[in-house]
């Protein structure tokens, strides 16, 4: 059975992050307000927030698991925000990187 909730909570965190790391970009590498860096604080809060969410034994399987999504994150912040399409390669890397986090997530354990 697909487990949709997991997902869901890793990108709304992955975009929680990126948002973050983003704010950052924009000020050093674009010059925009040092402002910027307070919604962006609060984005990585809640990134680490989300991250909790996940129900896991151990805190390095549910980072693992994040990974993958987060490639897929970015990829859609690209396309999203940033108004780049990602090429094939870039989407056949997501989607590798997506069957490696569902393979740690789903896994059976005893």
């Amino acid at each position: 059975m697909l487990r949709l909730t997991p997902f869901l909570i890793y990108l709304a965190a992955g975009f929680a992050e990126i948002a973050g790391c983003f704010a950052v970009w924009l000020w050093l590498k674009e010059g925009r307000s040092a402002w910027l860096l307070l919604p962006g604080l609060a984005s990585l809060l809640l990134f680490a927030l989300l991250l909790t969410r996940i129900e896991s034994d151990s805190a390095g399987r549910a980072y693992a698991a994040y990974g993958g999504v987060y490639i897929t994150a970015s990829l859609l912040w690209m396309r999203l925000v940033e108004g780049r399409t990602p090429d094939k390669w870039e989407l056949l890397g997501a989607m590798v990187c997506l069957g490696g986090a569902s393979i740690i997530l789903m896994a059976p354990r005893g």
